[in-house]
């Protein structure tokens, strides 16, 4: 009976993702194939960045977790104490991972129980790794009060899991792809506790598009850009982000120097250039990274005995590389190679 869940399940997000959807609406339709045979009380779902391994988007089921409560949960997917965060689970690609499975220290320390969890009322938790080929694209959280996640449910999420990693690695391109003319640059300065103190007139712009998306989720986001700075070294931190509707900008913090409040982070919001979307790409259409290599080298305008002589190997040798490029994006020149990995961004009717 699972088997065939499993397999039902996983035809109707390869469904999702022949139909030409973009992340968000993706992960918000798989929600719900899941949760016909999964019941939770609360599911959120993350898309990573598979480069930097950071949270990019959230999508949440219903009902959502309570605004209240999305703040503490940030904190705790960036405290370096915390068991099974995305991020972590994505480093030791870690397919599943039970809270139940903790020993009870790792389990009476966690910040998400203790801080999100337990106050609503809910004791179980599964986190859950959407990884395709070596290649983290997201993951999810599913959390209910009562019975544990049984064995055969992890077998179907375990089943399942490649199935939406696929759908979201095609989710990426569909978006980049339809990707717009985006705002301008923008500038926030948070508090420690990533609460906006001031902004450009350009990050407003930028917070009714992402909660257009999903009420909420700019401060969300603010929160993981606080919470990242303060964990990270001097390079400060970065990731990138798609609106869920064609946008995507880097959004890139660091710590203050002499703010007026200790811990005070200064994050930057500006739309990508399509040649800053070539390397997620590159991951997305699955290419080695030889052939990444090559492909780089044909964007640069490389001839093939010039790109030999760059990476020292034979002109053959490029032309295979070259053949195996073109089968995995669908293009059939170099030229169309060119255009579908930067691809230039779409001017929106009315402007």
């Amino acid at each position: 009976m699972w088997e065939e869940r499993a397999y039902r399940a996983r035809r109707e997000i390869a469904a999702l993702a022949a139909s030409g959807l973009g992340v968000s609406d993706l992960h918000a339709e798989a929600i719900r194939v899941v949760g016909r045979d999964v019941k939770t009380e609360l599911t959120c779902w993350a898309t990573l960045d598979p480069e930097a391994l950071v949270i990019s988007m959230i999508t949440s089921g219903d009902p959502r977790i309570p605004v209240q409560f999305e703040p503490l949960l940030v904190d705790a997917e960036f405290s370096t104490s915390e068991p099974h965060s995305f991020s972590a689970m994505a480093k030791r690609k870690e397919p599943l991972a039970r809270m139940s499975d903790l020993s009870m220290r790792d389990h009476d320390r966690s910040e998400r129980f203790q801080n999100v969890w337990r106050p609503l009322g809910l004791d179980q938790e599964l986190r859950l790794l959407f990884d395709s080929d070596g290649t983290s694209w997201g993951a999810a959280g599913l959390v209910r009060a009562g019975h544990d996640f049984s064995a055969r449910e992890l077998e179907y999420l375990a089943a399942v899991a490649p199935a939406i990693a696929t759908a979201t690695r095609i989710a990426v391109r569909t978006d980049i792809a339809g990707r717009t003319a985006g705002a301008s640059p923008a500038i926030v300065i948070l508090n420690a506790q990533g609460e906006p103190r001031s902004a450009t007139p350009e990050a407003r712009v930028w917070e009714e598009k992402l909660n257009q998306c999903d009420s909420g989720r700019f401060a969300v986001m603010m929160r993981i850009m606080a919470q990242g700075a303060a964990t990270s070294g001097p390079g400060g931190f970065h990731t990138r982000m798609s609106d869920g509707r064609g946008d995507w900008a880097v959004l890139q913090a660091s710590s203050l120097v002499g703010g007026e409040e200790d811990g005070e982070v200064a994050v930057s919001i500006e739309s990508v250039r399509g040649e800053q979307l070539t390397s997620m790409l590159l991951v997305a259409y699955g290419l080695s990274p030889r052939e990444s290599d090559v492909c780089m080298e044909v964007m640069a305008g490389y001839r093939t005995t010039t790109i030999a002589q760059h990476l020292f190997v034979s002109p053959n040798t490029v032309q295979d590389h070259l053949k195996s490029a073109f089968a995995k994006v669908g293009v059939r020149s170099r030229g169309e190679l060119v255009a579908r990995l930067q691809p230039r961004p779409t001017v929106p009717s009315g402007k």
